[in-house]
């Protein structure tokens, strides 16, 4: 045997470094290439716990199936009063919970602008020093079926998408979009602001709800994977799923909202991001359908506070596992850099976490102009989530990657085993409560959510 291997042609299998296959094909060496990667320092006892547990396949092609075949409809717009059963001096906010003491600059702005909206404050600082001595109950969007973009804050007057899951039963919910600049998903508070919640109040969110009742349950899921073949990624671009909104709900805003039909027509064209909070919604309602399989090491929300990230997983109930939020890497507005960032804030990664967004953005080459980066770039990230996800979504089809569906159901596991983290395009907040938008880009989630999740599910398995 060993002479007929030193007699025949060498053929070398080369792993991990590639300058050493680099090499061999320098010297035109034969050989194949394996794919391969050491996992996360540290996970090694983790994961091979999690990989035996007997329960995890079945698990997570349960789990996956249920978020896939997830059907959310746009149901109706309501107050948050109403929608959430949120009383009065009860806000909620984005991400894993925080506190006043450790809010970041953004989210401090977005709350003292919520209680200027309330009537709970004169000024800003008096805003200020309610929050500060415990005035206003603080609470995630994730704890009440809701999501929310950037800072992410909900006070009890804010209307609310409501989009219901016709496979599963589930709801969710998701604030409407201000637009972009100065606003307060981004810690922006000034007057402007505060007058266009306002109407957003008295005239948008009543206008959506009469044409709602008058159009009846509009199909979000097609809408989705109709903007993806338009150009979408639906998280940082929603030109084209924002355009189908607005053309199914204009003839019944036409007939419902009378005189103020064409402002608020004017409002939800002329806002290319208006689609993003009921897709935000339609994620949430998607993941939240995958919750609560044991054994499942899917992660059902991936969430930014301005301080801190954090994931759930389907096999862990509610538990937060969390990390340091990232600066992102991207473009910057006029004269800011780096140094006016925020960490970075929202919950809009549910749109990674059901499949879209940086994951999606392969179907949408014009992102890269907003995010940075260029077009083989933005088609590799998405190429990557492939290897840290369960299932391709059957719905949300990419047309460049002939029509593969989109790398869905991020896995604990995979992300050690590989070393890959989720891809993730975001909106970058002004660190200075009051800034607003700064610029957009991309950003790594923090390893720690991941391995902290991993090691749960370690101790958790049935042996």
């Amino acid at each position: 045997m060993s002479l007929s291997m030193l007699s025949g042609e060498p053929h070398v299998i080369t792993a991990g470094a590639a300058v050493l296959g680099e090499a061999l094909d320098a010297q035109a060496v034969p050989r194949t290439a394996v794919d391969w990667r050491p996992p996360l320092p540290g996970t090694e006892a983790d994961l091979a716990r999690v990989l035996a547990d007997p329960r995890r396949a079945a698990a997570n092609a349960r789990a996956v199936e249920r978020l896939t075949s997830a059907r959310p409809l746009l149901a109706g717009v309501r107050p948050a009063r109403e929608a959430l059963d949120l009383p009065p001096g009860t806000f909620l906010h984005a991400g894993p919970p925080i506190d006043w003491e450790r809010a970041s600059g953004p989210m401090r702005g977005a709350l003292v602008g919520a209680v200027l909206l309330e009537g709970m404050a004169a000024d800003a600082e008096e805003a200020g020093r309610l929050l500060a001595a415990g005035g206003v109950r603080l609470e995630p969007c994730h704890h009440h079926a809701a999501v929310g973009p950037m800072a992410g804050v909900v006070s009890p007057s804010m209307w609310m998408f409501e989009v219901r899951d016709a496979e599963h039963g589930g709801t969710a919910y998701c604030s409407l979009n201000e637009g972009l600049g100065k606003v307060l998903r981004y810690g922006a508070y000034g007057p402007e602001v505060i007058g266009r919640l306002r109407w957003m109040g008295e005239v948008l969110g009543p206008a959506l709800a009469a044409a709602l009742a008058a159009t009846g349950p509009l199909d979000l899921r097609s809408m989705i994977a109709q903007a993806l073949q338009m150009g979408d990624e639906l998280h940082n671009r929603n030109r084209a799923a924002t355009s189908l909104l607005v053309r199914e709900l204009a003839p019944a805003l036409v007939e419902t909202a009378g005189a103020r039909a064409a402002e608020v027509l004017r409002f939800a064209g002329g806002n290319d991001h208006f689609f993003l909070n009921a897709g935000m919604a339609a994620c949430k309602v998607s993941a939240d359908a995958a919750r609560d399989v044991p054994g499942s090491t899917l992660v059902v929300a991936m969430a930014r506070n301005g301080t801190d990230f954090g994931v759930q997983v389907s096999g862990l109930g509610d538990r937060w596992f969390t990390g340091p939020a990232g600066v992102p890497d991207g473009l910057y507005l006029g004269a800011y850099g780096p140094a006016d960032a925020n960490p970075d804030i929202g919950d809009s990664t549910i749109t990674e976490t059901a499949g879209l967004g940086g994951f999606a953005m392969a179907a949408a080459p014009a992102i890269v102009r907003f995010v940075g980066g260029d077009v083989s770039a933005a088609t590799a990230a998405t190429r990557s989530m492939y290897e840290i996800t369960l299932a391709e979504h059957p719905a949300y089809q990419i047309p460049a990657l002939g029509f593969r569906g989109t790398p869905v159901g991020v896995d604990v596991a995979l992300v050690a085993r590989t070393g890959l983290l989720p891809t993730v395009n975001t909106g970058i907040a002004g660190r200075v409560a009051g800034t607003g938008q700064v610029g957009a880009g991309l950003v790594a989630p923090p390893v720690s959510a991941f391995t902290a999740a991993l090691a749960a599910l370690a101790r958790d398995a049935p042996f």
